[in-house]
């Protein structure tokens, strides 16, 4: 594997040389900049995994220098800001920024080797498999002005600590933009987890949101695991009463108990909720309490649909090719012009999730180094005949709960057999972690003895 490139930008020479000669020590390829100029022309030349970037410098000082490629959309590497003068304002604003972290002068040797090597792991640039691996990478694919909007939108959110609902359709990857916030946030450094209604039972719907004492013993639920950090809410309406009301309680009063707990306890986690573009009926229907939309809906922030935005389709393309070609060592293959427009030009009722999983199976399927015009046809005609087949079941005519329970049913299924029945295949096919999914299944009345039977007798 090639070692990272790290571009380190500090006016004073012995700390530059200093630092190049460590690094250099370490492994790393590091190139050397003594001002916003020489870094701006170092980036121009090549990409770099990392940036060593020191606030005070004469005429252009760190932070300009970082808001400006922050604000151009340039920002695709991980930067770590130097200071022997910072503040936790200074700090606070470079992270808001895109910066992954904030090392002070006199720089301690093995805290700032540490800190290097988590930026690395935490954020890595386009170029290589770590671009597709975490959710700034992701964040910062696509060209289009509506994409350049929504990603200031993102940054702005992340600027501030109130709760904040994220409305988009399924498939939009809605998880990964709030990851994304969280990640550019103060609370960064801290937990981001996730909280789905799959996790959740009628019976430990208590026991897994407020935690529980047992003795001397301490089990915390999401809130607390989620202490300082973020907890992010998939799937709103989802969620099954008794976990609705505990969350708004939890919301309204700023504090909660653990069950057989004798003291409160704040919340200190920042709540981000994902929820369908028709929650508002969810409500009108009863599925989703008013009064906690009304607590989490205090920032709000619509997930574009990828027919919205269609001329970035070619940038995800690229994207998800390089992906399959690193994590699942599929053929690498080129999209012909023709491919490409003719993805550009479908509806994408699924959005994004439909696109990756048909690049997948192009990867897989193809036999030429290109992918031709015809390929993507008879995949797309594939898709007519999924959703077709949906629709025939009277979807339209059915609650939505249930219209997106049947939906989700038949979906697995069918995926389970294209699978031959294994739920790990499954899983990276669908984009869910394998204990939700087994969750999912058996909620769903989906029995996997059953379909591996289905796809043998077919």
């Amino acid at each position: 594997m090639m070692s990272a490139k790290i571009l380190v930008v500090d006016d004073e020479l012995d700390i530059r040389e200093l630092i190049q000669e460590i690094l250099s020590d370490e492994g790393y390829n590091v190139t050397a900049a003594a001002s916003a100029a020489e870094a701006r022309s170092a980036r121009a030349e090549q990409d770099f995994d990392l940036i060593l970037l020191d606030i005070w410098m004469p005429e252009t000082d760190g932070i300009t220098l970082l808001k400006e490629w922050s604000d151009n959309d340039q920002l695709n590497s991980a930067v770590v800001m130097m200071s022997g003068h910072g503040t936790v304002d200074t700090a606070i604003e470079s992270t808001h920024l895109g910066a992954s972290n904030f090392v002070e002068k006199p720089l301690s040797i093995a805290k700032l080797l540490r800190t290097i090597e988590d930026a690395l792991t935490e954020r890595k640039p386009k170029g290589s498999y770590a671009k597709v691996g975490n959710a700034a990478s992701f964040v910062s694919i696509g060209h289009s002005e509506l994409l350049k909007k929504f990603r200031k939108e993102l940054r702005q959110a992340a600027a501030l600590d109130s709760a904040l609902m994220l409305i988009g359709e399924a498939g939009t990857a809605r998880t990964a933009f709030a990851r994304y916030i969280h990640d550019i946030s103060q609370r960064a450094i801290n937990p981001c987890i996730e909280l789905a209604s799959a996790m959740l039972t009628t019976t430990n719907t208590e026991e897994q949101i407020l935690g529980k004492e047992n003795g001397t013993e301490i089990i915390p639920g999401f809130i607390e695991q989620a202490e300082e950090g973020t907890l992010i809410i998939n799937g709103l309406s989802d969620l099954n009463s008794r976990a609705q009301q505990l969350l708004h309680n939890i919301l309204e009063n700023g504090q909660y108990n653990r069950i057989n707990g004798s003291s409160s306890l704040q919340i200190k986690a920042r709540v981000i909720a994902i929820v369908d573009e028709g929650y508002i009926q969810d409500m009108q229907d009863g599925r989703l309490k008013r009064e906690l939309i009304s607590n989490i809906s205090i920032q709000t922030l619509r997930v574009l649909p990828l027919r919205d935005h269609a001329e970035d389709v070619p940038d995800f393309i690229n994207f998800y090719v390089d992906y399959f070609v690193e994590i699942e060592r599929l053929t690498f293959r080129r999209f012909s012009i023709g491919a490409q427009n003719r993805l550009r030009n479908y509806p994408w009722p699924d959005n994004l999730r439909e696109l990756k999983n048909i690049i997948r199976r192009l990867l897989i399927e193809g036999r030429d180094d290109d992918v031709s015009l015809d390929e993507v046809e008879d995949q797309l005609k594939n898709q007519e005949v999924t959703i077709n087949s949906f629709v025939k079941q009277d979807l339209l005519s059915l609650p939505l709960r249930e219209a997106r329970e049947k939906f989700e049913q038949a979906y697995l299924q069918q995926q389970l057999i294209l699978c031959d029945g294994k739920v790990g295949q499954l899983a990276k096919r669908v984009g869910v972690e394998r204990t939700h999914l087994y969750r999912k299944l058996k909620a769903l009345g989906i029995n996997l003895d059953t379909k591996i039977e289905a796809k043998n007798t077919n």
